[in-house]
């Protein structure tokens, strides 16, 4: 799939546009228009709906059923800065940079590839920021322009290795940068911490700092009494929440996969610590499934387990739910979720201080004066089985999904072009669930009494389905419309319907026809949605 041709689609159909477009665009920041946002807000639903207010389902532990109740929370996107120190986020939440004096950009240090060039009796590393075929056709042109060599001298060059990232590479004086024309113009990589720092108060200094969440998880953790206490849930449960966070990222790019603003779908799983590794299969599983459920290709979805050395240091097993978006290279993937079995990690952290690792348990930070380098809350933040009396701090499992990677999948996923009768069909074969639209009434001709029955159809199922009405051109040309923004189905509104209230019921994806009662399309449109 051309990726060029989504991302023209996504502007002129109203799906997705550049975050201040008309002053230039802010980097890393987009707008969800009129389609988009119905879209995306219908992939958060059906989400909040499968996991959490439709949720019904049973685990099978040691042969026998466990209930779990699953709640909801939206917590304030701007909390007490102590919980980012003591989750970890203010001394560890950081990409490391590099900077280019030549060309004055900045780049992610492990976001830079390229491969070693031998020709005119000097080495030199040809950096790139593409993988793959583009990778390797942009470092050959660009060693042609510094070895001063024409396209049919490439020859000339041989090539010491494939490409790698630029973290393997020690010896920066040699480094030919994206967008240099001379080596050793990169800086060596230094930290750059990825949280967005505010002021809170009208008169508030540096000791009124606050930083914009760069996750959703720990306002959950936070209010893990909170909650357990005013709903009386018992473990193991699930406390969910969707919502904006923020990372400054030093190079957003590949449209909406790397923002700067995003949005999360987050589940924090509490358990017990003896069936966690069972709840942790739960959720990697489930989850994957609901992606392939919604119309993902299996053959583009991949379920990865991490690798020991990718591990957080609290991480007792994470997975990835990846999709093989196509502005990545052939045989990459991109991250759609994480699972991950956090442990006690973080409830600990809240009650005692920040947590790191000691040879195979986590202690409480120290700082030189022997004290916690960031203190905890001291709060008691243990469960209590009023059954069997034992109090402990539960393990969580977290399902910790993006909406936007998720909405970029499913369009990535639903674009097709087909050939019928010499001409061009676009389409997005998306789920009925979370197709923007789910019908589209048109009246055949704008005469015979046919706009006004289409405009009381339309009328009738708006109350219940997000449809549209159009009586603007030709039938073909509105099917068309139609077929490019992913409604399922058009309703069409002709003679025949003067004579026996029936309508053309016309699928996206067959083009197949057939006459349904008026009165029986409520009926056929809830169970569209339900398949």
């Amino acid at each position: 799939m051309d990726m060029d041709k989504l991302v023209s689609l996504c502007k002129r159909r109203g799906f997705l546009f550049q975050s201040s477009e008309i002053y230039g665009g802010l980097n890393g920041f987009w707008d969800y228009g009129p389609l988009g946002v119905e879209l995306k807000r219908n992939i958060k639903e059906a989400w909040w709906q499968d996991m959490i207010s439709g949720h019904n389902e049973l685990l099978i532990s040691n042969g026998a059923p466990c209930e779990h109740q699953m709640v909801g929370i939206d917590c304030s996107i701007i909390m007490h800065p102590q919980v980012w120190k003591c989750s970890g986020h203010y001394d560890l939440f950081h990409d490391f940079m590099v900077d280019c004096k030549e060309s004055k950009k900045r780049y992610r240090h492990d976001q830079v590839r390229g491969r070693w060039a031998l020709a005119k009796e000097q080495r030199v590393f040809i950096a790139t920021q593409s993988g793959g075929d583009e990778g390797l056709q942009e470092t050959e042109q660009k060693a042609l322009k510094f070895f001063n060599l024409r396209a049919k001298s490439l020859e000339e060059i041989s090539w010491d290795g494939p490409l790698v990232s630029l973290i393997t590479i020690t010896d920066f004086d040699k480094v030919l940068g994206p967008d240099a024309k001379a080596i050793g113009t990169l800086t060596p990589p230094r930290e750059f911490n990825l949280m967005f720092k505010t002021i809170v108060g009208a008169m508030g200094g540096e000791e009124s700092s606050a930083f914009l969440r760069p996750e959703t998880a720990q306002g959950i953790f936070v209010n893990f009494k909170n909650v357990v206490d005013s709903t009386r849930v018992k473990i193991p449960f699930g406390i969910a929440q969707i919502g904006k966070s923020f990372r400054n990222e030093i190079t957003p790019r590949n449209f909406t996969f790397r923002s700067r603003e995003f949005e999360q779908m987050e589940i924090e799983f509490f358990c017990h610590p003896s069936q966690s590794p069972e709840w942790y299969k739960y959720w990697r599983d489930r989850r994957y499934k609901w992606y392939t459920d919604l119309g993902l290709s299996s053959s583009r979805l991949q379920l990865r387990d991490h690798d020991k050395d990718e591990l957080s240091h609290y991480s007792c097993g994470t997975a990835d739910i990846e999709y093989a978006f196509p502005f990545l290279p052939p045989g990459e993937f991109g991250e759609l979720e994480g699972i991950a079995h956090r442990g006690d990690f973080d409830l600990k952290s809240h009650m005692e201080g920040k947590l790191v690792r000691s040879g195979d348990e986590l202690v409480v930070e120290l700082g030189e004066d022997g004290k916690p380098k960031h203190r905890g809350s001291g709060k008691d933040l243990r469960y209590f089985n009023d059954q069997t009396r034992e109090r402990f701090i539960p393990h969580v499992i977290e399902p910790s999904a993006g909406a936007d990677r998720g909405t970029l999948a499913f369009l990535c996923e639903a674009y097709f072009e087909e050939e019928i009768e010499g001409e061009t069909r676009v389409v997005l074969r998306l789920n009925p669930r979370i197709a923007p639209v789910k019908a589209a009434i048109f009246p055949l001709v704008n005469k015979d009494g046919m706009p006004e029955k289409a405009k009381a159809i339309y009328g009738d199922l708006k109350k219940e389905f997000a449809v549209y009405f159009d009586d603007g051109g030709a039938i073909g040309r509105r099917y068309r419309r139609q077929d490019e923004i992913g409604t399922p189905i058009c309703i069409t509104v002709d003679g025949q319907t003067n004579q026996d209230d029936t309508v053309t019921w016309r699928d996206r994806d067959t083009l197949q026809q057939k006459r349904i009662p008026i009165q029986g399309l409520k009926e056929e449109l809830r169970n569209l949605l339900k398949s």
